[in-house]
């Protein structure tokens, strides 16, 4: 089983309360499902989606280098395109924000497609409770760095949660990467 890799500083903590700033004025909606389903029992948050160019730009191209260093270093997938937006996520404790555990592959002809997943910490460790990014590849649960600016890589077919938020908000970055089914 391919376990996860992190970075450290992906992004500078300046950088992230830009990212957080850009999307605090523009519409959310309701986090679902893959396949558009939708169950409070689930997932609770909030999501924007940020285009690869425009203002965000500078955060694709970020983000499309490290992907790429990540998949040379450690999991040599077949990768071919990145077929979503980037998705910023934002869990509340004021809602009872979290993510139960899922895995990122799934049905949908875009959702079938995933094979990287890269997770961005955005907000600062200090400033909410709870809300722990946790996977779970081999049996054994572990945590993620809570740095602001560290990234988790992970195949999109291992079992990921965001615990319950507690106190504060926390807001992540998500981006897939896709390509042909695994063999």
């Amino acid at each position: 089983m391919l376990h996860p890799l992190e970075f450290e500083h992906v992004f500078t903590p300046g950088e992230c309360l830009g990212i957080i700033q850009s999307v605090v004025s523009r519409p959310s909606a309701e986090a679902g499902l893959v396949g558009g389903l939708r169950s409070a029992n689930t997932r609770r948050s909030e999501i924007c989606w940020l285009d690869e160019d425009g203002e965000s730009a500078w955060v694709f191209k970020r983000l499309l280098d490290t992907f790429a260093e990540a998949n040379r270093r450690h999991f040599a997938f077949a990768l071919e395109e990145f077929g979503e937006r980037m998705q910023v996520a934002l869990y509340r404790a004021d809602t009872g924000g979290f993510f139960d555990w899922h895995v990122d592959f799934g049905d949908g002809p875009v959702a079938q497609r995933r094979k990287l997943t890269m997770v961005v910490q955005l907000s600062e460790a200090d400033s909410y409770a709870g809300g722990e990014l946790e996977t779970n590849c081999d049996g054994v649960v572990r945590q993620a760095s809570r740095i602001i600016g560290s990234a988790l890589f992970i195949p999109s077919f291992v079992l990921h949660r965001v615990a319950p938020v507690r106190e504060g908000e926390r807001y992540s970055l998500t981006l897939w990467s896709h390509g042909p089914a695994f063999r």
